[in-house]
């Protein structure tokens, strides 16, 4: 099946090899420090595939390497429970209204957004530990309930968007809103995140128009990467992981942003 797709998308070994690595690596960087979307992402465009359609391919395809970064946090996300009931609704709501807008934004308004959307994303990998440490210290003692809700609820929308980033956003609105540790805060991030992003896969699954063979091949090497991230999480100097995705992000930005 897969060859006969390979040949009708004029596509050969090299690009199989190429996609299957990236989501090999998407996997991996997910599992250890985040960011695999932004090497998923530009692998599929530098293949030649349209910004759009790749970052649908993307979405689908490194869906599989997001369902291991749970298990590193499986007592903090069942401390949490309540939380999550609470925030499923805004998450999803969220999710939805964002995949439905990429769906129904044309390619050449794509084409100049999307040059914002990795710079932020990259900008947001970049300072994550900043971000990180600095939620930890000035993490709010009060629970605020409607700021949560909404900071959920615009973050999701960006997730089912593009994605990106989305993990950091949330780390950020956990941080800010409610009363609870970073370790918990991660655990929430990791089951939302897996939720609006299956979400999102469904909806392009069934209205959008994905590169198959991009996501056959993006799938199984993210799912064997997202394996050996959660268990090399704590042993890999995520420091190497996070200077190749912000070096990424500043390449792919610029060529973006040269063709806008």
């Amino acid at each position: 099946m897969l060859a006969t797709a390979t040949a009708h998308h004029g596509v050969g070994l090299s690009f199989i090899a190429a996609v299957v690595a990236a989501g090999f690596g998407a996997g991996l960087f997910n599992g250890v420090a985040g960011g695999g979307t932004m090497l998923s992402f530009p692998t599929l465009l530098a293949l030649g595939i349209s910004p759009i359609t790749a970052n649908i391919s993307s979405t689908i395809g490194i869906l599989p390497g997001y369902l291991t970064s749970i298990h590193g946090f499986r007592q903090e996300i069942s401390q949490q429970r309540h939380q999550l009931r609470r925030l499923i609704v805004p998450a999803v709501g969220g999710g939805i209204v964002g995949a439905a807008l990429l769906l129904t934004t044309s390619p050449a308004v794509f084409n100049v957004l999307v040059v914002v959307l990795v710079g932020l994303a990259t900008l947001l990998f970049a300072l994550q530990p900043l971000l990180a440490k600095a939620m930890g210290r000035a993490s709010t003692k009060v629970e605020h309930r409607v700021a949560v809700v909404v900071g959920v609820t615009v973050t999701s929308l960006y997730g089912g968007y593009f994605g990106a980033g989305m993990g950091i956003m949330l780390l950020v609105v956990f941080g800010l809103t409610l009363p609870i540790s970073l370790a918990e805060s991660s655990g929430l991030r990791s089951v939302l995140s897996i939720m609006v992003n299956a979400l999102a896969a469904l909806i392009f699954l069934l209205r959008g128009t994905p590169n198959w063979v991009a996501v056959a091949c993006l799938a199984p090497g993210s799912l064997v990467g997202g394996y050996v991230g959660a268990h090399l999480a704590k042993r890999l100097p995520t420091i190497w992981l996070r200077v190749t995705v912000v070096a990424i992000g500043v390449i792919t930005t610029a060529v973006l942003a040269a063709k806008a």
